[in-house]
């Protein structure tokens, strides 16, 4: 089962990258591979959304549902998608004046080795530069 776990240390709050990681409807605008998301739920506790993703040749779609605790993390849980498992999790830790440490954690496998030898190194790739596209974002929002 690959495991991405990728962090960076960056000029903004928590409240600020947790804000920006769900808000999933703004994601085509900066995530290249995201064509369109459809939100399916949005409450304090929870945010539930599909992306499509249409990268490469690539065209497929997951919605996960993210349980979250406002800017500290979000947990994240496949509701659909070409995956046998699936489960991940932002967090944020404060580092005082500095900003904060904004950390992505996905275990993932594919349905089937077919699947897995087509959508395997694309869905690598995809989130393996995660965080640098958030970090970029949050960069261009803030102005940076």
């Amino acid at each position: 089962m690959p495991t991405v776990r990728k962090s960076a240390i960056v000029p903004h709050s928590c409240a600020t990258m947790f804000a920006l990681v769900d808000r999933c409807e703004a994601y085509p605008e900066f995530l290249p591979w995201c064509s369109r998301v459809e939100l399916l739920e949005r409450t304090p506790e929870v945010t539930s959304a599909r992306l499509h993703i249409d990268y490469h040749g690539l065209v497929t779609r997951i919605a996960t549902r993210n349980v979250k605790r406002p800017f500290e993390s979000m947990q994240l849980e496949l509701v659909e998608g070409p995956f046998d498992s699936f489960g991940g999790s932002w967090s944020f830790a404060a580092l005082g004046e500095a900003g904060c440490r904004a950390e992505f954690v996905l275990d993932y496998s594919v349905a089937s080795s077919a699947l897995a030898a087509l959508l395997g190194p694309v869905f690598g790739h995809i989130a393996s530069t995660l965080v640098e596209r958030f970090v970029a974002r949050a960069d261009a929002e803030a102005g940076r």
